[in-house]
Formats: C-alpha cells, sequence, structure tokens
C-alpha cells in the first residue's frame, strides 16, 4: 500500500482490525472531544512503509479526549480502568487535554487538536477518532508530509524555545526510533 494522503491512512486504519477494536473501545468511554493519538498511527504507518510483516510495540496507546468541566486526574485512571476491562492487554493511557497545560505550564489546550498540534514531533501530532457513524476520522493538524515522507522534526511549538528544544532533543535521543525503523531520518535543529 502506498500513503500519499490522509484517505490512504484512513484506509490503512480501516483494514487493521486492532487499531478498529482500540477506537472502539474508546468510543465507548463517550468522551468530549476524545481521540487516540501519537505513537498508535504513526507506528502504524512507519511499519508500513518499512514492510514490517508484525506491528511494532507501543509502550501505550494514548486516549485523550477534552473536559474542562472535570479536571481531576482521579476519573483519568478511572476511564483507564474501564478500557483495561475492556482489553486488558492493551497498555491504556487516558488523559484529559483540559488539564494538561497545568502539567506542561503552558497556556491551556482550547481542545484535544490543539494538545495535538502542540506534541514534540510532527510525526506524531496525530489523532484518530470515530464519528457518530463509526467512520474514522483523521486529525493531522501539523500536517501528514512528514509522517508519510518519515522525518521527524518538532512541531512549530516545540521549535518555539530553547527550552522546549531540549526537551524534544533529549526525546528523539530516548526514542531511538532509528533503530526500531532505520528509513526514519531526524532533521537537523540547524535545518529546521
Amino acid at each position: 500500500m502506498i500513503i500519499q494522503n490522509e484517505e490512504d491512512i484512513i484506509r490503512l486504519v480501516r483494514e487493521d482490525k486492532w487499531m478498529m477494536d482500540v477506537l472502539s473501545a474508546a468510543k465507548t468511554l463517550q468522551l468530549p472531544d476524545w481521540w487516540v493519538c501519537a505513537g498508535f498511527i504513526r507506528s502504524k504507518i512507519w511499519d508500513m512503509l518499512h514492510g514490517f510483516p508484525d506491528r511494532t510495540g507501543t509502550p501505550d496507546v494514548d486516549v485523550i479526549y477534552y473536559d474542562a468541566g472535570n479536571l481531576e486526574e482521579a476519573e483519568e485512571k478511572k476511564l483507564e480502568e474501564k478500557l483495561k476491562k475492556l482489553n486488558p492487554s492493551i497498555p491504556w493511557s487516558v488523559k484529559n487535554e483540559a488539564r494538561m497545560h497545568l502539567i506542561d505550564q503552558s497556556p491551556p489546550y482550547s481542545s484535544s487538536v490543539d494538545a495535538i498540534s502542540k506534541f514534540p514531533e510532527t510525526a506524531t501530532a496525530l489523532g484518530l477518532t470515530l464519528d457518530r457513524d463509526h467512520h474514522v476520522v483523521l486529525a493531522a493538524p501539523c500536517g501528514i508530509d512528514d509522517v508519510i515522507e518519515m522525518r521527524v522534526k518538532p512541531t512549530p511549538f516545540f521549535a518555539s524555545s530553547k527550552e522546549k528544544m531540549k526537551h524534544y532533543e533529549s526525546r528523539i535521543a530516548n526514542k531511538n526510533w532509528q533503530k526500531t525503523w532505520p528509513k526514519v531520518t531526524i532533521a537537523e535543529p540547524d535545518r529546521i
């Protein structure tokens, strides 16, 4: 399969039973502005572009939502437990993006997609949800070029300050994505 546009990514997801099961499980929570995001999507795309027959493991499956009416971390843990009961084999991580600015010490996010746009890398700034009719919807606030070209670079939000760039560079070193996906390139900071 060739990935050239958002429709290709959506088709890739629709054809993956495991991914659809994850999205369906997240949908059962009936959360406001919910998305399954980050490595869940990026890894699938990179696996496919590398021709890997098996899924690369992921440390967690990130489910985000936006609910300014309940900023309690305990609520996130309850939601993770609900998902674990549905599928205990998945390493669920649930976060309310309406409270993440308190953790990140940044201005409040206006929505889940706003939060996704402020993830560290453009190739990871991706989210998937299911609409009312169970159709896959993709959010790519930084575009899809970097993920399909297997290029890692910071989002504009992270590129905006030296402090954020230090965090970004440390994260890239720790992730060591090129060990798993050798075709991935890391953009040099002076070429961004």
